[in-house]
């Protein structure tokens, strides 16, 4: 190879001579192409790989719980309640004053004099207020329990997010499906094009049903384009939940299951323990009496203890001044804001549990429709892949065969497959509204993977 190389020059980047032509091409650089050579191949293999990758749902779902932006946004909300918990045992900050302390105006009377004192005084003052222990623990209790309301509000985000995902993963599924039965098809049609071409030619064979058959095969081609972008929809759809460049290639695994969550008659206490939302209205529920228990603590009395300090003029001789304080916060005229407040979150409270009620209402419904709905397309299907489908196969290879045999003529034929390929994309449509359901049927009982 190196010899190889050896051997060649060249004149200009795209024209190569060789060493054993006339003198006049012998001044020329060596090649060098080799060193861009090696780097496009290994940039191909890398595109190659790229594209060939493939994505199972359950990497698809991982990936949204821990790079989607708006469950992020829910991280730090949670991060940022736990860090105001902190503060909850707080005390109120010293207080300090210094000043003149019951000092006449004029100085002359500040000096002492003939066996007297002077007046006047210069006063350092310092006091501290007590928190109330209960109010602290119920300060306390409230401020820590902020953050679980949030953690659950952040599982039904993820929830839905995770319900979308699959959406646009199983109908990438069955469109791959009908990509599939489409290509078959083209193949189908073009023998039937050109076969009717010849036959034609021949005069065995009328012009109507050929023109038929090249219709279809259009109708083919523009379905086979629709689906191509409705899979370039889809990716980028799973890339945008999984928070990454919009545009990167990869494939998914087509297998799939059809799950069965009737097994046991289905209750409303599974439904309450299975949602996240309806457990995010009970935190904020038990918050809410968390923050009664605060309003209510705060009419608690709280003291303190002042100490007073004063230098005197003129002789006269120091003195101090230490008092304990109180604050009565129960007092009719200063418990109004608390009392308020408390009257308001009851009324919330109230709120809170009329919203649960319509939450599990409305959820239990939906569950016992989706049920209903799920059974008949199951059913539906069924049939589909045990009757009709196969029926309409053995019908068509029938009519080939027939045609194959000059029993037949291009337009059973055609009917024949046209028939088939109406029943299977009808097939793919039922698979669809079925995984569908399935999807919203573990959307709703939150039903994780």
């Amino acid at each position: 190879m190196k010899k190889y190389y050896e051997k060649w020059s060249v004149r200009t980047p795209a024209t190569a001579v060789c060493h054993g032509c006339p003198d006049t091409y012998r001044d020329h650089q060596p090649f060098n192409g080799l060193k861009y050579l090696i780097p496009t191949i290994a940039f191909c293999f890398l595109i190659i790989a790229a594209s060939a990758q493939k994505v199972s749902l359950s990497d698809v779902l991982n990936e949204i719980h821990i790079s989607n932006p708006s469950l992020k946004v829910y991280d730090a909300n949670i991060q940022s309640l736990d860090a105001k918990s902190k503060g909850a045992r707080n005390w109120m900050p010293p207080e300090l004053a210094t000043g003149f302390w019951m000092t006449p105006y004029n100085p002359k009377y500040w000096k002492g004099g003939n066996g007297s004192f002077g007046i006047g005084q210069y006063m350092i003052s310092a006091m501290q207020a007590f928190p109330n222990k209960k109010k602290q623990d119920a300060e306390e209790k409230y401020l820590q329990s902020l953050s679980s309301s949030e953690k659950e509000r952040r599982q039904s985000q993820a929830n839905a997010l995770i319900a979308d995902a699959k959406m646009n993963y199983y109908e990438w599924i069955v469109v791959k499906k009908k990509l599939s039965i489409l290509a078959e098809n083209e193949k189908l049609l073009n023998f039937m094009i050109k076969d009717a071409e010849t036959r034609y030619k021949n005069g065995l064979e009328k012009i109507s049903a050929y023109y038929k058959a090249k219709a279809a095969l259009g109708n083919v081609k523009n379905q086979q384009l629709i689906a191509e972008s409705e899979i370039r929809q889809y990716r980028i759809q799973l890339n945008t939940l999984m928070n990454r460049e919009k545009l990167q290639q990869f494939e998914i695994d087509t297998a799939y299951s059809i799950k069965n969550y009737f097994t046991n008659d289905f209750d409303t206490v599974t439904l309450i323990n299975s949602r996240s939302d309806i457990k995010a209205l009970e935190k904020e529920i038990q918050i809410n009496q968390l923050e009664q228990n605060l309003e209510n603590a705060k009419l608690k009395p709280e003291f303190g203890l002042r100490y007073d300090h004063m230098f005197g003029f003129g002789g006269l001789p120091a003195q101090f001044t230490l008092m304990a304080t109180a604050k009565f916060p129960m007092a009719r005229w200063s418990s109004k804001g608390a009392k308020a407040n408390v009257e308001s979150l009851q009324f919330k409270s109230e709120s809170l549990n009329l919203q649960k009620q319509s939450i599990v209402n409305d959820a239990s419904g939906m569950v016992f429709q989706l049920k209903n709905n799920i059974e008949l397309k199951k059913t539906q299907l069924k049939l589909f892949e045990e009757n009709i489908i196969p029926a309409l196969k053995k019908n068509y290879q029938t009519m080939q065969l027939g045609y194959g045999q000059n029993t037949e003529e291009l337009f059973t034929l055609f009917d024949a497959w046209q028939t088939l390929n109406i029943t299977q994309l009808e097939y793919l449509d039922l698979l669809k509204e079925l995984l569908s359901m399935q999807v919203e049927l573990e959307k709703t009982l939150e039903i994780k993977f």
